[in-house]
């Protein structure tokens, strides 16, 4: 048996950290070698250790998946990370992908799709989907056909969803630990960018597209 593949699951639900464990305790070669239940965390530990692959989720507390994974490949350009995430792929797969990501996963995703993803990126390969790689072809083509929200920049579309949801500014700042005063810059741009109105339009437009959660 050769080396074992050593995974970095960063995940802020310990459910889900189990879940790994337990599905990566039926393989010979992948081991979690470490858990970080948030991205500052996540971010500590690939200074101090050496990864195979990290594992991490898109949602998390203090620092969200894509500034994580953002800040890992500038620090760590060749980590293979495997993005994880419950929303569906259409919101944020090629994002990550753009940022540096590896591959992209659905939390939906069966265990087999995720041993062959994490054997795959620790490889130095992608792993995408079907629909994703369609996703990938259409972004490329050109920026004209873009829809309004993938003009947004990752934190504004960040802020865009969770307007989208109905949440006040003063809770987004809360959640994303910044100034009202940022958040309202960036709803500002976000309203220029989309042409969008108001907050109601942006709820309207958030669940016509199934932005929202």
């Amino acid at each position: 048996m050769g080396e074992k593949i050593r995974v970095l699951i960063a995940d802020d639900h310990a459910i889900v950290r189990q879940g790994f464990r337990q599905i990566f305790s039926e393989t010979e070669d992948l081991v979690v070698a470490g858990e970080a239940d948030d991205g500052a965390e996540a971010l500590q530990l690939a200074r101090q250790i050496e990864w195979d692959v990290f594992l991490l989720d898109v949602t998390m507390p203090n620092r969200n998946g894509i500034d994580t994974l953002k800040q890992l490949k500038k620090e760590f350009p060749r980590l293979p990370v495997l993005i994880l995430s419950m929303h569906p792929e259409e919101q944020y797969a090629v994002r990550a992908i753009k940022a540096g990501a590896s591959g992209y996963l659905t939390k939906q995703s069966a265990p087999e799709q995720l041993v062959t993803a994490i054997r795959q990126v620790a490889r130095g390969k992608k792993y995408v989907s079907p629909a994703v790689a369609e996703q990938l072809a259409n972004a490329i083509s050109t920026d004209t056909e873009k829809l309004p929200h993938e003009l947004l920049t990752d934190r504004e579309f960040q802020v865009f969803r969770m307007i989208a949801a109905g949440k006040p500014l003063t809770q987004i700042a809360e959640e994303l630990n910044l100034a009202v005063a940022t958040i309202s810059t960036f709803r500002t741009r976000i309203l220029e960018k989309t042409g969008l109105k108001s907050n109601a339009e942006i709820i309207r437009y958030g669940i016509e597209h199934g932005l929202v959660e």
